[in-house]
């Protein structure tokens, strides 16, 4: 006698379930944008995609799974029209600017960070492999601009390429708290064109 399931299993999720759950990412990722994760409910996204909150939940298993995977759609939506080189830090301004008019999904984003420090937590993994990435992006822009510019401290570009994605969170949760006191653009430009600088010295 056959056994689908366990066939199934060994093909991966079938193209209907792959299309699926891949709208209801896109359709979160818009309601915790418009909302922030706290306002932003499971019963409007399931609206959204046509389905109910109950069906929204069998394909992820939590309001927070969603939210991390509307967070890693983001990401790869984000490294997939990255530039190389130098161009890299502009294009890191660019991405906190276009950020700025969505403050629901920096506030969730933040949120879920912070959450995640704790051990056991089901953003944890997420955000390491996100930032272990990220730091690996930075640090080959900054090794393509060393090479162009004779310099080279592989230790020097590793704790530059921490510093910046940490200026980047840093300065939106401060915008975050004050918009009207924080310039998020020249404050994320002057601090990232200060460590490049630094880098390139």
């Amino acid at each position: 006698m056959e056994e689908p399931s366990r066939t199934s299993k060994a093909l991966g999720p079938r193209p209907a379930t792959a299309l699926r759950r891949a709208e209801i990412v896109r359709a979160a990722a818009d309601v915790f944008a418009e909302k922030g994760f706290a306002h932003g409910t499971l019963h409007e996204i399931a609206d959204r995609v046509g389905m109910t909150h109950a069906g929204v939940l069998h394909h992820f298993g939590s309001k927070e799974q969603l939210l991390v995977e509307a967070l890693a759609y983001r990401d790869r939506l984000m490294l997939e029209h990255r530039p190389e080189g130098q161009d890299l830090f502009h294009y890191l301004v660019d991405i906190a600017v276009a950020n700025s008019k969505q403050a629901g999904m920096i506030q969730a984003f933040l949120a879920a960070a912070g959450d995640s420090v704790a051990p056991g937590r089901p953003a944890q993994p997420y955000f390491v492999e996100r930032y272990r990435i990220l730091r690996a992006e930075v640090a080959t822009a900054f090794e393509q601009t060393c090479t162009e510019r004779g310099v080279s401290d592989p230790a020097v570009i590793a704790a530059a390429s921490t510093g910046i994605l940490a200026v980047l969170d840093g300065v939106q949760v401060q915008w975050l708290l004050s918009p009207e006191a924080v310039d998020l653009e020249a404050s994320t430009t002057f601090v990232i064109d200060a460590i490049v600088a630094a880098v390139l010295a």
